[in-house]
């Protein structure tokens, strides 16, 4: 049987703690900083979320084959 390969979008968008959580990048983050944007906005989407319990385990489940590491 040969090996199963992990989703490598997967690896590069979450990283899975210790905990079980998984850790990912907010959305609308990356540019248009300097206009378009509420301060507000910019604030909430400073530094990193996790995922809900039962999305975790999906991600977990159907993105990383041998789990995480």
């Amino acid at each position: 049987m040969p090996k199963l390969k992990t989703k490598s979008g997967a690896k590069k968008r979450f990283q899975v703690k210790k905990s079980g959580k998984v850790k990912h990048a907010k959305a609308n983050a990356k540019h248009l900083f300097t206009f378009s944007k509420s301060t507000s906005s910019k604030r909430h989407n400073r530094g990193c979320g996790h995922l809900r319990d039962m999305d975790a385990k999906k991600v977990v489940k159907e993105l990383f084959p041998y789990g995480a590491k």
